[in-house]
């Protein structure tokens, strides 16, 4: 897939909207315009989530799940990135759910919506889900807003796998390929501000792998 001028909407949270990035042209998809001359138009919102929050949340930015943004988003795209599932676990309150769900309400349902919203606005780009990064507590049990977590960070990253497959879309597996491990502190320190947010040389890496993914499309 040729960069220039390909037309790339993401749809993201924290690390989309450039989250401790030093300046808007060092956040990895921004390089894809820096360096690449694409035309990129980011949708990231810090905090929120891909499944709908049961209880509403202290800051109601957080609860445009999103699916709900969607209708929001330039229409024009050639390729469309999902960024997310990381803050399903680190604070949200939504069950996983099972495969079969089609609800916004559980965290396999809220995917299959989000897909499908998608398959409809945008029938001629290629949609590109893309799994969490690794982060520094992927294994606690109950998480930031004191809700016994349903699983793992690595089981929403395969509820993320398994939907995507079902639609036939190709994935960008960050949580297997970014070369990412905040559990290690000596890749924490180098890649990341905090054990879950890239730094500058975080966002570097994501865009080579983001490149080459993209370029191999």
């Amino acid at each position: 897939m040729k960069l220039e001028n390909l037309k790339i909407n993401i749809l993201g949270d924290s690390i989309t909207e450039g989250y401790d990035a030093s300046e808007p042209d060092r956040i990895f998809w921004r390089l894809l315009t820096v360096r690449d001359h694409a035309v990129t138009r980011g949708y990231g919102i810090a905090g929120t989530r891909i499944a709908r929050q049961l209880v509403p949340s202290a800051e109601p930015m957080f609860d445009l799940y999103f699916g709900s943004r969607v209708k929001d988003m330039d229409p024009d795209a050639d390729v469309v990135l999902v960024f997310g599932g990381t803050n399903d676990y680190g604070h949200g309150d939504a069950p996983m759910g099972k495969m079969t769900d089609r609800t916004v309400d559980t965290f396999y349902g809220a995917l299959h919506c989000l897909y499908q919203s998608l398959l409809r606005k945008y029938p001629d780009a290629q949609i590109v889900p893309m799994t969490p990064l690794h982060r520094q507590d992927e294994h606690r049990v109950v998480n930031e807003i004191g809700v016994r977590n349903v699983g793992c960070l690595g089981d929403y990253v395969k509820a993320i796998r398994e939907v995507a497959e079902y639609y036939a879309l190709p994935v960008l597996d960050l949580y297997a390929c970014s070369g990412i491990e905040p559990e290690e502190t000596f890749l924490r320190e180098r890649y990341t501000s905090d054990g879950l947010h890239p730094n500058d040389a975080g966002h570097e890496k994501l865009y080579r792998v983001l490149r080459k993914f993209l370029l191999a499309l």
